[in-house]
């Protein structure tokens, strides 16, 4: 969860990101929000979390979310509801029954004095995308947000395609991808289960390493081919650095080391868990685990989520499926204009490897260019607070309390359909 505050004719600062959970320790102890912080240990931490498959459910947790971040006297960005206007971000195609329950948490629980739900990917259009391009700057004359932009958003719990023309997502053409982090994460976490240690109870720190190395491969077969052992009983030669591309993990202990580390592969050092196997002591002071093809086919499900049994298609195919309901003259100014933002944006090669697969499937007149803002996990909040610098824009799409409590849910559902 990013948050923050912003307003006009005022230096905005970089948002906090808290993660949106409760969790509880091996030791017992809860921690709520940003106090997961101060966990020294995650060994079989359990979480919580009032968002499934990208929308929120349990409101009962977010609350006390939201409780110990904003509103108690020490929260770390204590605000008081009645004099603060609220921007809540939600997935494209949300449920009716949701946003209504969120629309009265917000005015009858909280009492916010104004308030704007939108889906996540209509605020890009708010950042200056001609920078993102490194194409000349956005002129002061000209308004946001900007005219045309295809976005792709890779995050969490899932990665949806929208077309936005002049900030408005074109509803019929939006696709979703059930692929994202936590996918991506769990998966990470049964290959090594497999193959090495038992990390099913330590998904926050498989969330580390695949952060910390996976990659996404321009050319998989390659990489598939460098990483093969060889058939059983005789061992490829080069195998063990696999060209590169093994790297060993060294294990927190959450003593002397509370954070993971990587480097390259040495296979002296990394011969702990083989010992262990074959019932030998284990002189190594180092929990180490190598990761080899595992490092490029998780990212891979992003492109070809077949490969775990998925009936979807890949980013690259459903980009072409979302235009494909559009009319043909606004193919190049969306091939031209795509932007990718969420975690997953991070891994390295997926914007070359995304672009290169896009520009295979789009008709050969277009231009196609992808990019990524300097910070792709905080780029939906920035674009929030530049919307929040346009004061009379704002008070334009949001509803005050006066208004819910005037015109009631029903209308407050009308008004943000067509925001």
């Amino acid at each position: 969860m990013k948050a923050g505050f912003s307003a006009p004719n005022t230096e905005t600062p970089d948002p906090h990101i808290i993660p949106n959970c409760m969790a509880r320790d091996r030791e017992r102890k809860v921690y709520i929000g940003s106090e997961l912080d101060k966990c020294k240990d995650f060994g079989e931490i359990v979480f919580k979390r009032p968002v499934e498959k990208g929308y929120l459910v349990n409101w009962e947790v977010e609350k006390e979310i939201w409780e110990h971040e904003f509103f108690d006297d020490k929260a770390p960005l204590y605000c008081d509801p009645k004099e603060t206007g609220l921007i809540l971000t939600e997935a494209p195609n949300a449920l009716p029954a949701l946003q209504t329950n969120c629309d009265q948490v917000v005015f009858e629980e909280f009492g916010f004095a104004s308030y704007l739900r939108c889906s996540a990917p209509t605020l890009n259009a708010y950042n200056d995308v001609q920078a993102i391009f490194k194409t000349p700057s956005r002129p002061p004359s000209i308004p946001l947000p900007a005219e045309i932009i295809l976005l792709i958003d890779s995050g969490y719990s899932h990665t949806t395609i929208t077309p936005l023309i002049q900030g408005r997502p074109l509803q019929s053409a939006v696709r979703r991808l059930d692929i994202g982090g936590k996918l991506l994460t769990n998966h990470l976490t049964r290959l090594l289960s497999l193959r090495q240690y038992d990390m099913r109870n330590d998904t926050y720190l498989v969330n580390e390493i695949k952060e910390a190395t996976c990659y996404v491969s321009m050319d998989f077969k390659r990489d598939m081919e460098l990483t093969w052992k060889g058939p059983k009983g005789d061992r490829r030669e080069g195998f063990a650095k696999a060209g590169g591309i093994a790297k060993d993990y060294v294990l927190p202990d959450y003593h002397g080391r509370s954070k993971g580390s990587v480097r390259d592969h040495d296979p002296e050092r990394a011969g702990k868990l083989r010992k262990i196997q074959t019932g030998k002591p284990a002189e190594a002071a180092e929990d180490i685990l190598t990761l080899r093809n595992e490092r490029f086919t998780v990212p891979e499900l992003l492109f070809n989520p077949s490969d775990i049994g998925m009936r979807q298609s890949g980013i690259a195919q459903l980009v072409i499926e979302s235009l494909s309901e559009l009319p043909f003259g606004l193919w190049p100014g969306f091939l031209a204009n795509i932007l990718v933002v969420g975690g997953n944006a991070n891994f390295e090669g997926f914007i070359q490897r995304l672009q290169m697969e896009i520009r295979a499937l789009a008709p050969a007149e277009c231009i196609v260019r992808v990019q990524k803002p300097i910070d792709p996990v905080v780029a939906t909040w920035k674009g929030g607070a530049e919307l929040s610098k346009d004061s009379s824009r704002l008070a334009k799409m949001s509803v005050t309390k006066a208004d819910y409590e005037e015109h009631g849910a029903g209308w407050v559902a009308r008004k943000f359909l067509g925001a």
